[in-house]
């Protein structure tokens, strides 16, 4: 079955444009040109795998349409990426902070961000897994390849970047991650802005990992850290 794609965009020129391209990349794809729209069209059965979310919507802000989709339990796996305008280094920051997997500005070329919709997806959810790919430690199992988690045996699903900063947590476990080296290496992002992404997605990551959470540690006014003892 082909991913499905859900686009909001409110230009209907650019999201037809995007539509055709997504649809020769093999992708059903799903469109809405508001916030109310594309909020019911998340919720409709099959559950989207990614949306491509504008910032200005004539209703409601994308940021807004992506904390009530990470606010749902149902919705809350699905990627997401903004495409935007907006490209000052604040927007970025609030964009990941509540949740985004990627953030593309325009203009941008059509090849680009289809790559980066691949990339996302990709991330999400791999094919092919070895033992080569797989963290095994205390209650944790991890196929990084197949993009596949489990915690006591019961395997749970994480976005992209939840996947990624639990990886790295459990790869350097013992050491101390700062935020700036999270922000570089998780988020690509200036380790020097000042953002609570860090904390927020360590948060959603420790609600999702259950009993599990008590492996990782706050090292308070520093970052985080991954205990070595079972």
């Amino acid at each position: 079955m082909s991913k499905i794609i859900l686009l909001v965009e409110d230009e209907e020129d650019l999201a037809e444009s995007l539509e055709y391209n997504l649809h020769q990349e093999g992708y059903t794809v799903r469109v809405a040109h508001n916030g109310k729209d594309a909020l019911e069209l998340a919720s409709k059965n099959p559950i989207p795998d990614l949306a491509l979310l504008d910032l200005m919507l004539p209703d409601m802000s994308g940021f807004e349409i992506c904390r009530r989709l990470k606010a749902d339990k149902k919705l809350q796996n699905i990627s997401i990426i903004m495409v935007t305008a907006k490209g000052e280094e604040i927007d970025r920051v609030v964009g990941f902070e509540v949740g985004a997997d990627d953030y593309v500005v325009k203009p941008f070329s059509a090849r680009e961000l289809m790559l980066r919709v691949r990339a996302v997806l990709r991330r999400s959810a791999g094919d092919v897994s070895s033992d080569a790919n797989r963290v095994s430690f205390g209650p944790f199992l991890l196929d990084q390849s197949a993009h596949r988690v489990w915690i006591f045996q019961q395997e749970i699903t994480l976005t992209a970047l939840e996947f990624k900063l639990l990886t790295m947590l459990l790869v350097r476990r013992g050491k101390v991650l700062t935020r700036e080296v999270l922000l570089a290496e998780v988020w690509n992002m200036d380790p020097n802005v000042n953002t609570r992404t860090v904390d927020k997605h360590v948060q959603r990551l420790r609600k999702k990992i259950g009993p599990a959470s008590n492996y990782i540690e706050t090292i308070r006014g520093v970052g985080y850290r991954c205990q070595t003892e079972e």
